[in-house]
């Protein structure tokens, strides 16, 4: 068993819609109502959720966005590239990894609205993170994007979207 399979097993991850791999470790037992919410939620939600999130050489997290602030946390592995496109058409590209003197953030915070999509940087083989999500994640407030809205809005960042998107699915 190579360490990534290891990984795989002892943390009890699976597949994410979004690619890569996961596993839920937190979900808090008390609810917001969606009486406190803002009306972009559609039910009550957890005050806060938290995951590991393992991205492969052969994995990406597509492009998405939630309703709700996510921080990720660098736990182990080799440097991700994100790119994050905010609603006012701007864009970055952040790296997430150990090596702070290499410019590397060990802790990146993705905005709610904020179009995400993430890989592992050339040449890596794995990266362990972890994401805490407030109010908590429900897959109601997941969004998948379009690669060709994206790319109309965002023409900048053309190569990371094509790179982070999926083709759309064919109805048969």
């Amino acid at each position: 068993m190579n360490d990534i399979d290891e990984i795989i097993t002892r943390l009890k991850l699976v597949l994410h819609p979004e690619g890569g791999y996961y596993t839920e470790t937190y979900r808090s037992g008390e609810l917001i109502s969606s009486a406190n919410l803002p009306s972009r939620y559609g039910g009550d939600r957890s005050y806060g959720t938290a995951i590991y999130y393992l991205l492969t050489a052969d994995t990406f997290s597509s492009m998405h966005k939630i309703q709700s602030d996510e921080i990720f946390h660098f736990y182990a592995g080799d440097p991700v590239e994100m790119l994050q496109l905010p609603p006012d058409g701007t864009g970055n590209i952040v790296v997430l990894g150990a090596d702070v003197t290499r410019g590397m953030s060990p802790q990146v915070v993705v905005r709610r609205g904020v179009w995400q999509g993430a890989r592992l940087a050339p040449g890596g083989r794995y990266a362990l993170m972890g994401t805490t999500v407030a109010p908590g994640f429900d897959f109601a407030d997941f969004q998948e994007g379009n690669m060709e809205d994206l790319l109309a809005l965002y023409p900048l960042f053309g190569d990371m979207i094509r790179a982070l998107s999926r083709p759309k699915r064919r109805l048969s």
